[in-house]
Formats: C-alpha cells, structure tokens, sequence
C-alpha cells in the first residue's frame, strides 16, 4: 500500500487527493504546510487524518511511505533530497528540476536507497496520451508541429497590481516555461524524442520572468513550435501535420479531443476518460513501485531528463534576453 504525504497545499494537491481515492493500493493519510492553521483546514476539508506544520514531523512518519511535492519550483530540489533521504518514494509535480545537475544527483540518491522518483507529468499517463502515440503516424513523416499551453494566470493581476506571486517570482522558478511550456515539450519528447536544436524566444515581464514565449525544436526533417503564456490565453488547438494529413488534439494537457484530417476522411479518435485525469499517473505508479517495472520506470524517467535538459537550455537563452 502506497501511503502519502503532502508537501504543498494548492489546487494541484487537493486533486490529487480525490485522484487517490479512484486507484487501489494508495491512499493520502497525511498533509504539509508551514502554517499550522493552514495544514489543519486543508486536511480537514480534503478529510485528511493527519496533518503537519514540521516537515521533518512528517518526513519521520513511519506510516507514510511515499512523499508527493507540489510547493514552489524553486524548493523541488531541498524537498526531493531531503525526502529521498528520510527513504521515501517521491512524486514531484512538473517540473521535477530545471537544472540537469539535480536530475542526476537526486537520481542516484533514489537509486542507491531503491526508492523511486517520479516527476508527475498527468498528461503523459492518460489513455489518450497513448492513443496519440499510437495513431500519430497516420500523419506520416511530420512537415510541422505546433503544440501551445497559454493560459492567462489567476494570478497574473496580482502581479500588474504591484505582488510578486510564486509563478511570477524568478527566484521562486516562476515563468511561463517551467510553469506552462513543460507540458507541450514533453509531450514532444514523449512522441519524437530529444531535438537536434532548440531555441527560446521569452517575453520577459519588467522583473524578468518570462511571462510568455515561443520555444522552435529543431528534428532532423521538421520543427516543433511551442507556444506558453501566463499573459494571455488561446483558444486555438495545436497540430501534427503530415504528409498524409493533419492530427489535431484539443489541448495538451488533459488530451480529449484527438482528430485526423486528410483529403479523404475525417476521423475522431479520443478515448473517453472518465476518472480524475490525475488517477492515470497515480495508478501507474502504484503499478512501478509494488511490480518494480523498470522499463516503464525508466521510459519516463528518460522523458524527465530530456525535458530538463530542454529547460535548462531554454533558460540560458533567456538569460542573455
């Protein structure tokens, strides 16, 4: 039995404790937050049991065996580590890191502990992330993609009204790229591996924090385009075009709507889901941990790794904005 918990007490936390209750084997028994106030009342309304303002209180609970982080980017790596080393198992919400450096050391720590670590990228565990994977090739050999997750944040006018919120705050790993555009770049590298070349094109808000971008990955015979904002929002879908026709899905995280287009016919593909979107990943966790399935472990582990390294190239562009 998988028993976790929770560093972070956001919206994302919240869903993946309703996601637990749809898979067998795991179970959230417990919740962290640095303010006991708020620790108590999260618990309380997601019918938590227990719950910690003393992370190291938590970390040393027999009873939880695996840890699920979803505080700011910037503290991913000091609660990783810190975790690992208490010997738990950890789920990391995206993205794990956004320096190759700490993919490696934390890495190495789960290794030698025969702990496992995940980066909880939801998108890539869904059905119709498979789906997509098995029926892009009726497109044939790719001419262009264009992938794009914009979104205008909730807390984008606390930044025009004088705040600086985590997601806006460079010293806490804020931005449209690590916040948005790590989406829409592992779901290329889960469809077409790692690119020959990349480059990033930020707009960057006056305390320069990217707070849009367009991002051009560079394969062999085409280019993916990816498009993030937390400036503004898109409505338009993104594209696989092909020499056979065209794949529109309708968002890159979650997939519903998977649809291909050619001179000759117009077919609807998706997949219908219906649990939580995040119960996908959960479930296949679960699955990793208690089966010790490597190839799968390491299938994704490998996405992880390429996407940093995107990121952290990425960010050196936009270091010299």
């Amino acid at each position: 039995m998988i028993r976790i918990g929770t560093i972070g007490t956001s919206q994302i936390s919240s869903k993946l404790i309703e996601a637990s209750r749809h898979v067998a084997g795991v179970s959230v028994n417990a919740v962290y937050s640095r303010d006991e106030n708020r620790a108590l009342e999260f618990a309380e309304s997601n019918r938590i049991t227990k719950s910690f303002s003393n992370l190291d209180h938590l970390l040393q609970d027999e009873d939880i065996n695996c840890i699920y982080i979803a505080s700011p980017n910037a503290l991913h790596y000091e609660h990783v580590m810190k975790s690992l080393r208490h010997n738990k198992h950890v789920i990391c919400e995206k993205p794990l890191f956004y320096k190759v450096e700490h993919f490696e050391e934390a890495y190495q720590l789960a290794d030698e502990k025969g702990l496992f670590l995940f980066e909880a990228m939801r998108h890539l565990h869904s059905p119709n992330f498979f789906q997509l994977k098995e029926k892009v090739e009726l497109i044939g050999h790719p001419s262009s993609v264009y992938l794009q997750r914009m979104r205008y944040s909730s807390k984008y006018d606390d930044y025009l009204n004088g705040k600086i919120p985590n997601v806006f705050s460079k010293e806490m790993g804020g931005g449209a790229l690590l916040d948005l555009g790590v989406y829409p770049i592992s779901l290329a590298v889960g469809l077409f591996g790692e690119p020959k070349e990349v480059q990033y094109f930020p707009v960057l808000l006056d305390n320069h924090v990217d707070g849009s971008g367009t991002l051009v990955m560079n394969y062999n015979n085409f280019n993916c385009v990816i498009m993030c904002s937390k400036t503004g929002t898109s409505y338009n879908h993104s594209e696989f075009v092909g020499e056979k026709g065209t794949m529109i899905i309708d968002q890159v995280a979650p997939i519903s709507k998977i649809e291909f287009i050619s001179q000759q016919e117009q077919i609807q593909l998706a997949l219908n889901e219906d649990r939580p979107n995040m119960s996908y990943e959960l479930e296949q966790f679960v699955h990793m941990i208690e089966s010790r399935h490597e190839q799968s472990y390491y299938y994704y582990r490998d996405i992880s790794y390429k996407t940093i390294k995107i990121v952290e190239q990425c960010l050196k562009h936009q270091s010299n904005v």
